[in-house]
This record gives C-alpha cells, structure tokens and sequence, in this order.
C-alpha cells in the first residue's frame, strides 16, 4: 500500500520544492503542502492518511510576523533579532497541537524538536550521553553585568554567547576579553536606533557599551554561553563539519571554512574540501562521523538530524556544537562516497530510508513507506 505523505512547510519554498522533487525521483506520489501559516492560524485540513513531515517555519515573513509580531509590537521588522522566546513558544504549540490530533502521524518527535531548539537543553541532553561538547557556562543569563562576572568567576575567556532559541548564526556573538581586559565581540548584530537587527555582515564591537546592550536586548529570551574551543583550519580558514545524519548513519557531510568565529555559509563562509579534511584527519575521520551519530542517537525519534561537528586543532577530535531539526538544507551534496546514501541528496536519503522494507517485511514493495520505530 502506498501511504502519502505530507509536508508542514512553507509552500514555494526550497526546503519544499527540493523534497517533492526527491520524491518525484523515487516514483513517489507529489508530497501534499500543509501550509505554516495555516497551521498558525488554526484553519486546516490535514489530508487524510499518510505522514506529516515537518518542516521549518522560517523565511516566510507572514509566518514570523504572527510568531514574533505580539512580542516586538509596532517596532517589529523581520529583521529583528529579539523574539526569539516567543516565536519558539508558538511553533512548539503549533507541533503539539498537531501531534495531539487523532490519527495523525508525524516523522518527527515534537518534543525532541522542541530539546534541538533550545541550545541550552540539547548541550544538557548531549552531556548527559557522554558525547562531546564545548564546557557551558548553564543557568540563566540576567544580563551583560550578570553574564561578566560569571565569565570571571569561571574563568573563561573566550565564548560563544548563543540566543537559546535561535537558528542561522542570528543573535550569535564570539566574546573574548584580552589579557588586559581588552573586549572584543564578533557578530552579525546590528544596533540600529536601540534595537537589534540581523545582518549579512559580520561586524566587530570594542565598546562594552554596545557589547552589553546586545547582550541586554538578548538576554530576556534566554541565552545558551559555551567556551569558544580553537577549531581545525582548512586553507588557513576556520573550519567544521555539518554532517546530517539519517537512521543513525552519518550520509552526508560538508566542510564549512571562514575567516571569522562563525562558518555559516550566509555570512561568508564558503564550502570546503571534503577530500582534504578526510586526508587531514587521517584515521580519526570515522570516529568523527561518529561523534555526530552518537549526538543523533541521543534523538531517536528523529529519522534525521543535522549535527554540527567541530573538529579541534588537526583534526585529530571532535566535539558537537549544535543538533538541528532542519539541518539537511544542503543542494547540490550528494551522500558520503561508500555510505548508504551515496549519490543521493539529503532529502533521497531519507526517502531511501523510509521506503527500505524493514527487517519484518522483506516483501516490501518499492512504494511502500514505513513509519520510523518509536
């Protein structure tokens, strides 16, 4: 029987149109849209039958606007960096609400989006498994004198200091203070007028009045600050790793190298070499795909997981930073040489493995799809 599936997700949008046309190639019907802004609203349909997949709610200004909208009152702009607290309130409602109604099924723990969307709870979940992270500062944040003597206090000097719920490097900072004090933070945050906006350009602050007022504007939606640990080079760029792991094997990888504390691609960082990070990290490659498998299995109700991997200096080790719920948005990459997914884009490997028979039906037919073990 083949079971149709559905997409949550923001009709138009890439993360869409590249997963129905991963479906298309697997001879799978067209994924049916539930639109966000719809879910949001609580005017819908769901299809009948089938799979819900979940999809990001970003990059739809109507979307962001009714999330964030309440919260940042006339001053709101899609730019806006605050909100964040709230916005995250509303699209766990949103996955809750669906989860709660009868006969749906989702691929996708709700409840495990909800742990990869607060950085704070997936460094305590990751912790708690024994895999690799970054030491964190844990408790709350009040502010930027609050956040100052605790830094002292545990002796760090160099953060990453991470709004709790945010994506896309926004809101993020790269703190570090000089041996004599000096400040120097590094952010894509722009301070226009008294508010915080999201830019495209990575800037430098020196002055701790502009430094605290970021941290004062972030602070109220929660903030996630770990140890800034030095990270592998690549071209005598920064580099890491995001490596998206389906079902439990790591299938893709790609390197992200850049100039400054963030890699993201947005912001100016640019794609690596994939071959010159297996040959510079030699033996120890396996075990850093595996250091995002470990990070994956701590989600096991998530059929996919986008685990960024920050190999230290010679790329010898590895510790996890983040685990992204949508974290496959990666076009053009095809899966790891030798791996399950080899020749396959992201969304054909999760596909691939959902319409792989399972172990007590090996008569599946090619257009079956079977819903991930709980």
């Amino acid at each position: 029987m083949t079971v149709r599936l559905t997409v949550l997700g923001n009709p138009g949008h890439r993360r869409v149109t590249l997963f129905a046309a991963a479906a298309r190639a697997a001879g799978l019907p067209e994924p049916a849209v539930l639109p966000w802004l719809d879910v949001l609203r609580g005017r819908y349909r769901l299809p009948e039958g089938g799979l819900l997949r979940i999809e990001s709610p970003g990059e739809e200004p109507e979307v962001d606007r009714l999330l964030r909208g309440p919260a940042l009152g006339p001053g709101y702009a899609p730019t806006r960096v605050e909100g964040t607290a709230v916005w995250y309130a509303g699209v766990m409602a949103a996955l809750r609400g669906l989860a709660a109604r009868p006969g749906v099924r989702l691929l996708g723990d709700p409840e495990e989006v909800a742990v990869m969307f607060d950085k704070r709870r997936t460094h305590a979940l990751l912790a708690g498994a024994g895999v690799p992270v970054p030491r964190a500062l844990g408790g709350e944040v009040a502010g930027w004198e609050h956040l100052r003597g605790r830094l002292a206090e545990a002796g760090l000097h160099r953060v990453f200091v991470k709004p709790a719920h945010g994506s896309s490097a926004s809101g993020v900072m790269a703190l570090e203070f000089g041996p004599r004090g000096q400040l120097q933070a590094t952010t894509s945050v722009e301070l226009a007028d008294g508010r915080l906006h999201n830019s495209l350009r990575v800037r430098r602050y020196r002055g701790e009045r502009e430094v605290a007022a970021i941290v004062d504007g972030l602070a109220p939606d929660g903030l996630h600050v770990e140890q800034w640990i030095p990270k592998a080079s690549q071209s005598g760029r920064s580099a890491d790793l995001r490596v998206v792991v389906v079902s439990g094997r790591a299938t893709h990888a790609v390197v992200r190298t850049s100039g400054q504390p963030m890699t993201n691609l947005h912001l100016g960082g640019a794609r690596g070499s994939l071959d010159q990070a297996r040959e510079a990290a030699g033996p120890a490659w396996p075990a850093l795909l595996e250091t995002a498998e470990r990070a994956a299995a701590c989600f096991p109700g998530s059929p996919m997981v986008g685990v960024d991997v920050l190999p230290t200096t010679g790329w010898r080790r590895a510790l996890v930073g983040e685990v992204n719920a949508f974290g496959d948005l990666l076009p053009n990459l095809t899966g790891l040489p030798g791996g399950p997914a080899e020749g396959l884009d992201t969304y054909g490997a999760q596909l691939a493995a959902l319409t792989a028979p399972s172990p007590s039906s090996p008569a599946a037919t090619d257009h079956q799809i079977t819903e991930p073990a709980r």
